[in-house]
């Protein structure tokens, strides 16, 4: 099978960091591979059973004192690797991951076309 073609639209950010994934059947520990403004990327344990569209409510910390909370749906799943699309977002939670873009990208310019596709999506 050929490799997936990367059509993600928003930089990410590699940040490793234990999440909280929560589906209609309980809270599972997974990890966290990347997270960008529109989504995340987690690996989950073997027995979480997902599928494409299904709603799941991911945390993650960023800190001691900071912890981002996201409503989502799985977008793709690849293996133990899930993708996750941001539906809702708290303020504080994406404040939080707008400056972690923005230290990670070293480029103002990005962070604002990205948030620019956030309000207004092709």
């Amino acid at each position: 099978m050929p490799p997936a073609v990367d059509r993600r639209r928003f930089w990410r950010a590699l940040f490793t960091a234990p999440v909280i994934v929560q589906d209609g059947d309980g809270r599972i520990t997974a990890e966290l591979v990347d997270v960008s403004l529109n989504g995340a990327l987690v690996e989950v344990p073997d027995l979480w059973e997902g599928r494409v569209g299904q709603p799941v409510d991911l945390e993650f910390p960023l800190s001691e004192a900071v912890v981002v909370k996201m409503s989502t749906t799985v977008a793709h799943l690849e293996g133990r690797r899930v993708g996750l699309k941001c539906e809702h977002v708290d303020l504080d939670s994406i404040s939080h991951l707008r400056r972690l873009v923005e230290l990670n990208s070293g480029n103002p310019e990005l962070l604002r076309r990205e948030l620019s596709e956030l309000i207004h999506p092709l």
